[in-house]
């Protein structure tokens, strides 16, 4: 099944557009927590929100700060997951010619992840490793969610749409388009038609009417991360968690009409 296609059952089949940020702060933790501890507590995630999202997105950085004892932790909580919710590595990478292509080994193959992120900085060659298998996809960094984003993104993002339809070929190539500039969003969504990956809501503050809004006539490919407003709510329970993700994607299907 090629990526786009997954990603349309998946938002389809459990209807919804939630995609739960697995970004395992151990500073929500006491000083002398283990990967163990932090491992049953990703697994915990998994399980209290498994019926309500249809992907999830590890952050890498929060596992590889562990070694190799984080990378093990997320071969354990990827193989958790299994194969019913896409599974998205915010890895950020983007390098060019053979490290990217082993990149995408180690992404696609190794840990068998269903889309990673992606920095476009480089050009042409820093994506061209990541999209030769159609059942793989990426999302390329366009317009993101922190506050100096514009600085540069606003000059080049036009670019970067524009060379990422050169490349799409395989309809695999989509973008990171944060929340918290309503305005950039517009812009990004009025020049292309490929699916996003959202972040920006619940602790960064990004609006979520006004991004279903915007997004309203390409909602079957899109997908809405939540990190800390879900995976550390309330007493960071079970219950609290399911209940952040029930609440998210109520007002998701409220927005959506």
């Amino acid at each position: 099944m090629q990526f786009i296609e997954k990603l349309r059952k998946n938002i389809s089949e459990k209807n919804s557009n939630l995609c739960v940020g697995i970004d395992i702060d151990k500073k929500y933790f006491s000083n002398d927590v283990s990967v163990d501890e932090l491992s049953d507590y990703s697994m915990m995630i998994v399980d209290a929100t498994k019926d309500l999202t249809s992907a999830y997105k590890p952050n890498l950085a929060f596992f590889e700060e562990w070694g190799s004892k984080g990378y093990y932790w997320l071969e354990n909580l990827i193989k958790y997951i299994g194969n019913d919710h896409l599974i998205i590595a915010d890895a950020k990478r983007g390098d060019i010619g053979n490290t990217g292509l082993h990149y995408a080994e180690a992404f696609f193959n190794h840990l068998n992840c269903d889309a990673l992120t992606i920095s476009p900085y480089m050009g042409e060659e820093s994506i061209e490793p990541f999209i030769n298998n159609t059942k793989k996809g990426i999302y390329v960094l366009c317009r993101t969610s922190n506050k100096s984003s514009s600085f540069i993104q606003k000059d080049i993002f036009s670019k970067v749409i524009s060379m990422c339809k050169d490349l799409n070929s395989n309809n695999n190539i989509g973008f990171v388009v944060g929340a918290t500039n309503h305005e950039a969003m517009e812009e990004v969504r009025s020049q292309t038609d490929s699916f996003f990956l959202i972040p920006g809501i619940g602790a960064q503050g990004g609006d979520l009417k006004n991004v279903m809004q915007s997004n309203k006539n390409y909602l079957d490919t899109t997908l809405i991360n939540i990190s800390r407003g879900i995976i550390f709510a309330g007493n960071h329970d079970y219950q609290s968690i399911q209940s952040s993700a029930q609440e998210y994607l109520n007002q998701m299907r409220e927005y959506r009409g």
